[in-house]
């Protein structure tokens, strides 16, 4: 090959070589575009913390019915289940042999009046007797101790009448307090054994129902941190009664029932460490029974100002949890948080290392990390609401 051929043909590819060179520059990839979020201010609410526990319905009065008098059941006049009224007729005692004795201690009362009333008019001849000396003192003495023994015997003639009569008013066996009945525990026919021993016969139980009350146990801690929130003049446990709680069934969701606190015991439990709170429900429809399962809350805390932010803005970097806030060089930067309960609209309370005025991520939290330049996109918060409370 010549010198003048190697000439031109090196001549001829290198127009052929320099766009090759710039083909390929021109497929190398762009940096890409920084990552557009969805950045907000955090929610800033007035909050209550709630605690929750689990308890039972109590009937504020339960009374076992028991004869007074023993004697042979002769009516029933409710029926099983039903809802009866303070003084309401229930069961009925055979009176006939109430009623003879009764008789028989009128007569007895009658018959020692009249001892009294001649026992009187005797001892009134006997004064003017004695004043003519015509009786002896000894004799007067005896008539007077005769009257004062008859007085004696009309008072007491007229107790065991009274003691009658109120044997009678026994017979009649009526509600002392209104609520639900339970079933009759003896049918008509049967021997009732009546009185103040422990053998007497239960004929039903009544239980009232409205208001009805709740109680549940809490633990120590959360007592402790209740009786230093009521000593700095912030009741929340309602030793002195009047603080709102809400209670919920095992089939409802919300805690629309709305109570009030009137009662925490004195004395801790040394087996298990609690202590038994209790609460007051109204029950106009009586479904609410004694013995029944609910979930209560109380306050667990005085109202404050809380910093809340949506739960999907929360990101876990091992054991801790952390938000992606953006400056104000549009840069991503994680911020350590505490975090508390969540609100019935689901968003996280954040008790500390979040300022009210942070730009936080609240969507694209998976498209950046710490450090990155992004794009940020502004969203309004969420209107604040005051007197929220926080589910604990």
């Amino acid at each position: 090959m010549t010198m003048r051929f190697r000439t031109w043909l090196a001549a001829a590819l290198a127009p052929l070589a320099l766009a090759l060179a710039a083909c390929g520059q021109s497929q190398q990839p762009a940096a890409p575009p920084p990552p557009t979020v969805t950045v907000a201010k955090p929610v800033q609410r007035s909050l209550t913390d709630l605690d929750e526990y689990v308890g039972r319905f109590v009937a504020i009065e339960s009374v076992e019915i028991r004869a007074r008098v023993s004697g042979y059941l002769d009516q029933v006049h409710f029926r099983d289940g039903q809802m009866v009224k303070q003084g309401d007729l229930l069961f009925t005692i055979d009176k006939r042999p109430f009623e003879n004795t009764l008789a028989q201690a009128r007569g007895t009362l009658a018959q020692a009046k009249a001892n009294l009333a001649f026992t009187e008019a005797d001892v009134e001849r006997a004064r003017q007797l004695v004043r003519e000396r015509t009786i002896s003192e000894q004799a007067f003495d005896q008539r007077t101790q005769a009257f004062r023994s008859a007085q004696a015997s009309v008072q007491a003639n007229e107790a065991l009448v009274r003691q009658a009569q109120l044997d009678v008013e026994f017979t009649e066996l009526r509600a002392p307090v209104a609520g639900r009945i339970g079933d009759r525990r003896v049918s008509p026919g049967n021997l009732v054994a009546g009185g103040s021993v422990a053998s007497t016969t239960l004929l039903a139980t009544i239980v009232s129902l409205d208001p009805i009350r709740f109680e549940f146990t809490m633990d120590e801690a959360s007592y402790l941190r209740y009786e230093r929130l009521s000593q700095s003049s912030k009741e929340v446990t309602g030793r002195e009664g009047g603080v709102k709680v809400g209670l919920r069934l095992l089939d409802e969701k919300a805690y629309d029932r709305s109570g009030a606190m009137d009662f925490v015991d004195n004395v801790i439990d040394r087996s298990s460490g609690t202590i038994r709170g209790r609460a007051v429900f109204s029950n106009p429809t009586g479904v609410l029974t004694p013995g029944m399962f609910g979930r209560i809350r109380v306050p667990g805390s005085a109202p404050y100002n809380a910093v809340l932010v949506p739960d999907a803005a929360i990101g876990t970097e091992q054991v801790r949890k952390f938000v992606l806030v953006v400056g104000a060089d549009n840069v991503a930067s994680a911020k350590y948080v505490t975090l508390g309960g969540m609100t019935e609209d689901n968003l996280r309370i954040i008790k500390g290392g979040l300022g009210p005025e942070d730009r936080v991520v609240v969507n694209g939290l998976m498209r950046v990390r710490p450090g990155q330049k992004v794009t940020p996109q502004e969203q309004g918060t969420a209107p604040s609401a005051e007197g929220q409370q926080a589910k604990g």
